[in-house]
């Protein structure tokens, strides 16, 4: 096994075994994975405007709905660290496939719950199985796409898990109008049965027995470990986790932000929302146009700047001037806007520097960031819910954390994982 992987900017990108012209080919790939991407936070919250009622229906208090919540978040960051290396030992597609199918079987699970404690054993093995669709559609990326293609692809990944977040209540809401708790579940199990026909037909093997890791599951979970142990890999991973743990705090905390202290309805907030979305994706976006001529590290630099500058702004404006709507709206819009650079400038490098073992870097960058996402949520409603003064100071330090690990530890002035840059060699041991 190599202790460092060669540089693979200048490859062609290619999409193996499909037919059809390369371009077509290309875009109908990255399209299926964009969806397979989102498989996994839709499955998070589109049953949340539900809650009121399963726990009338399911007889259960508060605390054990929302531990559904912690189940399904569980399952995305075990999953993707379980599949994403085991994908570099024996492929890809069976992995995928598996992970859809069964996907679509535990969604039925819950929609058929009985009781609580099959909803959460349900939510958990959900979540493992959706993880497939996260961890291997980074995975099969890199596997197809080089050079400065890729960085544009993952900027597309990044804006839909952008969006899915802002996408799945709306959707359950509308699910709930007609129907009950339990028919958002179905949904999903049908949009899980389309991508396992659509994955089985159109998303070929894109990892040849001749590229696997060799020495069998320990082998590849070796490797594992020795990502853990490359700085700059590390370092991005974390500029990815805290940024994502910077936008579950506002998730969790900003509907209480509008809708208690500053008296929205349902209807405005959701406004509110899509608006600092559409920022968010605006800037992946950017990214995407400018990730050909400007470097991914200085993209990367300015987007945790921006997101820092907006949560900084939020926390100065409370403590000084008080809440307001203008300046609350603006600062968080500020910092998703930073976020949408963040996340696709970070998932590029890292897995650029993991380029031996995409399925392991793809792993190692989901699961940590689901990880300290699942993390954070809570803490807002610990802090007390009379100010918006938690989440915007609990977003403001994940994002100072974001800016420590990618400046002590990726040093971006290194130009470490850029196109044409040779990769730093990996601890052999």
């Amino acid at each position: 096994m190599p202790s460092a992987p060669t540089s693979r900017a200048e490859a062609p990108a290619t999409v193996p075994h499909s037919p059809g012209s390369p371009v077509k080919r290309a875009a109908s790939l990255v399209a299926i994975l964009a969806v397979l991407t989102a498989a996994g936070p839709l499955a998070i919250d589109m049953y949340v405007p539900g809650f009121p009622e399963m726990k009338e229906s399911l007889h259960a208090g508060s605390s054990a709905i929302q531990l559904t919540m912690t189940a399904v978040l569980a399952g995305l960051v075990v999953g993707q660290l379980i599949i994403g290396p085991v994908s570099d030992s024996i492929g890809r597609r069976k992995l995928l496939i598996g992970g859809v199918i069964g996907y679509t079987a535990m969604s039925l699970v819950c929609a058929l719950a009985p009781g609580i404690g099959v909803l959460t054993a349900g939510r958990f093995l959900q979540g493992v199985a959706g993880a497939a669709g996260m961890v291997l559609a980074r995975a099969i990326l890199t596997d197809c796409f080089q050079g400065r293609d890729l960085p544009r692809y993952f900027a597309l990944l990044a804006q839909i898990l952008g969006a899915a977040p802002v996408v799945a209540p709306i959707v359950g809401g509308a699910v709930l109008a007609v129907s009950g708790w339990r028919m958002v579940f179905v949904v999903l199990a049908l949009i899980g049965a389309v991508l396992a026909v659509v994955v089985v037909i159109q998303v070929p093997e894109t990892l040849p027995p001749e590229r696997r890791h060799k020495g069998g599951l320990s082998g590849t979970f070796r490797s594992m470990g020795r990502l853990t142990r490359h700085r700059a890999f590390i370092g991005y991973v974390l500029v990815l986790s805290f940024a994502s743990a910077a936008l579950f705090a506002y998730v969790s905390g900003s509907a209480f932000v509008f809708e208690s202290l500053h008296g929205f309805s349902a209807t405005s907030y959701a406004l509110v929302f899509a608006v600092n979305a559409v920022g968010m994706l605006a800037a992946g976006a950017v990214f995407g146009k400018l990730a050909h001529r400007v470097p991914l590290n200085s993209l990367l630099l300015a987007g945790v700047a921006v997101a820092v500058a907006g949560a900084l702004a939020q926390v100065l404006l409370v403590a000084t001037v008080g809440e307001t709507v203008a300046g609350t709206w603006i600062s968080l819009f500020v910092v998703t806007t930073g976020i949408g650079m963040v996340f696709p400038a970070s998932m590029s490098l890292g897995q650029a520097l993991g380029g031996a073992t995409p399925g392991a870097a793809s792993a190692l960058m989901g699961g940590v960031q689901f990880l300290l996402g699942a993390a954070a949520s809570p803490l807002v409603g610990l802090f007390g819910e009379s100010t918006s003064m938690p989440m915007a100071a609990i977003m403001l330090v994940s994002l100072a954390l974001s800016g420590v690990a990618l400046l002590a530890l990726s040093r971006p002035w290194l130009r470490q994982g850029e196109a044409g840059q040779d990769e730093v060699p990996m601890p052999a041991h």
